[in-house]
């Protein structure tokens, strides 16, 4: 299994499209913050617009897509003269439909919705995000190819919203999401992303070791295997992930960890060991420092989820 189809088999994200806004000019579309584990996203599928998350402003075109780990809030900005203005919310069955107050032609085509993961993988997978991820998918012909084939899908499923358009607009969300997370630096984004490196001696080593998490993981052992010496393993690791071997082997060790806590009765002390630590203590005090809670705690609560309520 590929990198990515990994990492999504493991994070279980829950994809939930929201809105779809068609914005005319001088528009401010204000976005509120979402809860833990909640990230937005906007998908651009026509026009342009500006996106300010904190102090960080995006200028987005036709075939961006912009996921916001932190869940912060932010503001969606059209150009246009004169005063801006509010955003008037039409709710259907689906999504909302959002436009300018006072109406008039739209200038883009904005999906918008969200990622909620889970607290093992999921929270390991999206913390380990710059925020936010801005991806444009327009700079190769093969991606603006691919969301243009998406985005007809997304806008045909929109203008006719019946049944079943919830869980089809759901499923083409975690495509968006796949999409991103295999976006190269350099090809499709200016972010560093772990999850696609271009390198592919680098890439090679990530894959390594989310496919085998347990094995005996040394920085000699990766850069021989990548053809280079220590030092230009190390250089060229941090410029294509944005990490360090060290904070990438606890995360892929802390997710593999977390997928057997849920899926079977193994000790704490044998997943441990599985997964390449030497003694439950270490394991312990990095999956906390990953996850939040210890290895019981989390097996414990994730169990509890699981358990219908009771009626009645």
């Amino acid at each position: 299994m590929d990198t990515v189809s990994r990492l999504l088999r493991a994070a279980r994200p829950n994809a939930r499209l929201d809105k779809r806004c068609l914005l005319g000019g001088a528009t401010q579309m204000d976005v509120a913050g979402s809860p833990e584990l909640e990230a937005p996203f906007h998908a651009l599928l026509e026009g342009e617009c500006r996106l300010q998350v904190g102090a960080t402003v995006l200028h987005l075109r036709t075939g961006d897509v912009v996921l916001i780990p932190g869940g912060a809030a932010h503001h969606v900005t059209t150009s246009g003269a004169g005063r801006l203005r509010g955003t008037s919310e039409t709710v259907g069955e689906a999504f909302t439909t959002t436009r300018s107050a006072g109406g008039g032609a739209a200038v883009i085509d904005l999906f918008c919705g969200s990622y909620v993961f889970d607290r093992g993988a999921g929270a390991v997978l999206l913390r380990s995000l710059p925020d936010p991820v801005h991806v444009s998918f327009g700079s190769s012909p093969e991606s603006a190819e691919m969301l243009r084939s998406v985005s007809a899908l997304m806008r045909a499923e929109g203008r006719q919203e019946g049944a079943g358009s919830a869980a089809i607009l759901s499923a083409l969300s975690t495509v968006l999401l796949a999409m991103v997370l295999r976006s190269s630096r350099g090809a499709t984004t200016t972010t560093a992303l772990w999850t696609a490196a271009a390198d592919s001696r680098i890439a090679e080593a990530v894959d390594s070791v989310l496919a085998d998490p347990g094995a005996e993981w040394t920085i000699e052992r990766l850069s021989g295997a990548a053809a280079m010496s220590r030092a230009t393993f190390l250089r060229h690791f941090g410029r294509e992930t944005g990490t360090t071997v060290g904070a990438f082997l606890a995360r892929a060790r802390v997710m593999a960890a977390a997928e057997l806590l849920d899926s079977s009765d193994a000790t704490v002390a044998n997943i441990a060991g599985s997964v390449g630590y030497r003694s439950e203590s270490a394991f312990s005090r990095a999956f906390r420092g990953e996850v939040g809670t210890t290895p019981a705690r989390y097996r414990i609560d994730q169990r509890r989820r699981r358990q219908p309520h009771d009626v009645g």
